[in-house]
């Protein structure tokens, strides 16, 4: 990257840090963002260096010329019209993960889906970590592919997590074992088709040859059907069948099976995070972990002993004996529906977010023969959830509009003793909060807030 002239667009966690480690691999940088730097924040600072031009403020077309490459944020479609005229340009366009990957080294492991993700990169990074490998657990997660890209080493082992969106630009890309978790609607504001978002999703494994592994769900009519294009070699978790190659469930035992033999792992009693859903990351995180060479024990003690991640079914606390539940990271039906599958107490739930184009209707349906006993609406779709839950029957619910705090006292009021209080709203957040974390933050300070017998 030695003087080479790369614009960075966009000045969130991963242009920050995509903007630093071409500063350090001796490019030439200039960094764009329509907000400025008061509005960006402190974190801006960070590119107080010598080599960073900064252009705040303007529109990224003005500030095209004479770039030889351009990094885009994830929310910047492929579409947007200034991508195609930097294309047109004859500048390069990437991604910040292809940045940091072709800048970077150490074996990757890619975990991509619809849900399930960051549940799966975590216990992933846990199993490296408990296998004595110096491990970097990157990317959709949380913390910038970018930021580590410079310290790593060849044996170390890299866990990225990957959105679709992310992966609109990766071109050379390539993990030692890829995973995708499961197919479900999602981000067709952003996609169009399933069909699209389905072959987007497929992109993790594109440039894997024979030596590679992609880990696939058998279970999973979509992901079943990937195997098809696939020139690595794969391999396949179940919860239900018996895949030709991969791990399964045999007798209540995780269980890994190759050309040669069967491998026990752990008792799926024994796996410490709740829920089928979490029995199926388990799995997952089990194939790709064996493909990657480490062994089952290594692999029982971190299923026994991980704890889970946080806004996932995150336990809050317990205040006049209802125990209030954060699951944030439930930004689409089906994996509310996952978290509704896992409720075993009556259960409140808060509904709600930004608009994304998903069909509630399935969710809707589970609700109302599930432990979900009232459901309190909140944000830009709580309208349009409610009425898809009364078309299912189900008509214990209120609106909460915009106001959180109100939300979860209403909430609070409904849950009888000995039940929960289910954030999972399967929406987007962007029209109440930053982010999923953002919210699942809010969720908790206002929860440990509450007082005994009374707000």
């Amino acid at each position: 990257m030695i003087g080479k002239k790369v614009l960075v667009w966009g000045m969130a966690r991963s242009g920050i840090a995509a903007a630093k480690l071409l500063n350090d691999a001796g490019a030439y940088v200039r960094i764009n963002d329509l907000k400025n730097a008061d509005q960006i924040g402190s974190q801006i600072d960070e590119l107080k260096l010598h080599g960073i031009e900064w252009r705040l403020g303007e529109n990224i077309e003005n500030v095209l010329d004479g770039m030889d490459m351009l990094v885009i944020s994830p929310g910047i479609p492929e579409a947007h019209p200034a991508v195609k005229k930097a294309r047109d340009m004859g500048i390069e366009v990437i991604g910040e993960v292809e940045l940091a990957y072709r800048l970077s080294r150490g074996r990757v492991v890619a975990v991509t889906g619809t849900n399930g993700k960051t549940t799966t990169t975590s216990l992933l990074g846990e199993i490296f970590k408990n296998a004595g490998k110096v491990t970097y657990v990157v990317g959709n997660i949380g913390d910038p592919y970018s930021a580590y890209a410079s310290k790593m080493k060849d044996e170390d082992m890299v866990v990225c997590e990957i959105s679709s969106f992310q992966l609109e630009t990766v071109n050379t890309f390539r993990p030692e074992v890829s995973l995708v978790l499961n197919i479900s609607e999602d981000h067709l504001n952003r996609h169009g088709t399933m069909e699209n978002y389905a072959d987007m999703k497929a992109r993790v494994f594109e440039n894997e040859d024979e030596t590679g592994w992609v880990v696939l769900n058998y279970d999973d009519p979509v992901t079943k059907e990937m195997a098809k294009k696939a020139k690595c070699r794969a391999a396949w978790f179940s919860r239900t069948s018996v895949p030709p190659v991969g791990a399964y469930v045999r007798d209540g035992v995780i269980v890994y099976k190759d050309e040669k033999c069967v491998t026990e792992v752990c008792r799926t009693e024994d796996v410490y995070i709740p829920g089928p859903h979490n029995l199926e990351n388990a799995l997952a995180a089990t194939a790709a972990a064996i493909c990657a060479g480490i062994s089952a024990p290594v692999i029982r003690h971190t299923l026994r002993t991980f704890r889970g991640v946080e806004h996932r079914i995150e336990t809050v606390r317990t205040i006049n004996g209802v125990k209030y539940i954060n699951d944030s990271k439930g930004t689409n039906p089906d994996s509310t529906i996952k978290a509704v599958q896992t409720m075993k107490e009556d259960t409140v739930i808060l509904l709600g977010g930004s608009e994304k184009n998903s069909d509630f209707s399935e969710l809707s349906a589970i609700i109302k023969d599930s432990k979900i006993i009232y459901a309190v609406l909140i944000g830009k779709t709580g309208e349009r959830i409610g009425e898809s839950l009364k078309n299912a029957g189900f008509t214990a619910l209120e609106y909460a509009g915009y106001d959180f705090e109100k939300a979860i006292a209403i909430a609070g009021k409904h849950a009888p003793v000995g039940g929960n209080v289910l954030l999972s709203p399967a929406c987007a957040s962007f029209d109440m909060f930053d982010d999923y974390e953002h919210r699942g933050r809010e969720f908790k300070r206002i929860v440990n807030a509450l007082e005994e017998n009374g707000i």
